[in-house]
């Protein structure tokens, strides 16, 4: 049936959405990037819209009223859906521009990802890739939101609902800079890396995972952090620089080792070989330009 032009528009389904979660107009008026006299007008003609009391108003902030809280529900619902269609839209139109939208996992994106797409993409002049970078488990929400068609994580978790494939195997070793005092030893002992704080990757870092899940599988608790980065760069540096140990990829360290900045260090009785994937919509077919993308790997 046709919509009637007195319907809430998303915008303003959106801001009652970010009041109901922030308690306060003005924060979600900030967070709008708009005034607060215009988010408290959008918000007075929503409720004139629907013929409802949404807010009840005081110093302190806004709650939902009990009607509130049933049309901030739905309007969650809403705008999921609009949130889907967007994505979809953009997928199809990747699919027919010849556009591939990737995201991937800081080594994967820095250290396998450049050479492979430009060998991909030099006989292929009218066809793009779009290339993001970000930890695994945010390449994971990008997959599942629609926002990327294809997915290169390092994470040794399930990917429950995304389909994966194998592209490339890793391995993580010890490494400490030139002028550590490890630098010199033949070997560290395996409980003397457990109890000896590192740098590490951040939170959700497929790196991270990885060791925290060989540490497990050998009895150990998480290793202790004396500095956690964002960055496979930041990370590399602060070793060279004299910091603590980290536990890197190989891939990312090959150079450094090479050159003799960084020094690898032998941990006997700890192996830590990961498989790097590819991932995407388990219900979704790849763009024509993914699965010849994948093909490369193959």
């Amino acid at each position: 049936m046709p919509r009637s032009s007195s319907e809430p528009e998303l915008a303003a389904l959106d801001l009652f959405v970010s009041v109901v979660r922030l308690g306060s107009v003005s924060r979600a008026a900030t967070e709008h990037q708009i005034s607060q006299p215009s988010a408290s007008a959008r918000i007075k003609t929503l409720e004139r819209q629907v013929g409802l009391t949404l807010l009840e108003r005081s110093p302190s902030g806004s709650q939902p009223t009990m009607a509130g809280s049933l049309v901030a529900g739905w309007a969650e619902t809403v705008l999921r859906a609009a949130d889907e269609l967007s994505a979809g839209v953009a997928a199809l139109k990747a699919r027919t521009s010849g556009r591939l939208r990737v995201v991937a996992s800081l080594t994967i994106a820095e250290y396998l990802l450049p050479q492979r797409l430009e060998q991909f993409l030099r006989n292929r002049e009218t066809d793009a890739v779009q290339l993001d970078v970000a930890n695994s488990t945010a390449v994971l929400e990008q997959i599942r939101a629609g926002t990327s068609d294809l997915g290169f994580i390092e994470s040794p978790e399930p990917t429950p609902g995304l389909k994966s494939e194998v592209i490339a195997e890793d391995r993580l070793i010890t490494v400490v800079g030139r002028s550590h005092p490890w630098a010199r030893r033949s070997s560290i002992s395996l409980d003397a890396l457990a109890t000896t704080p590192m740098i590490v990757r951040e939170a959700g870092s497929g790196t991270r995972e990885s060791l925290i899940a060989a540490f497990a599988k050998l009895g150990y608790e998480e290793p202790t952090s004396a500095l956690a980065l964002g960055s496979t760069a930041a990370v590399k540096a602060a070793v060279i620089n004299g910091g603590p140990p980290s536990v890197m990829s190989q891939l990312a360290v090959a150079s450094d080792v090479e050159a003799g900045s960084l020094v690898v260090v032998d941990i006997p009785g700890l192996e830590i070989r990961r498989e790097l994937r590819a991932v995407w919509p388990r219900q979704a077919s790849l763009p024509p330009l993914a699965k010849e993308l994948l093909q490369t790997f193959r």
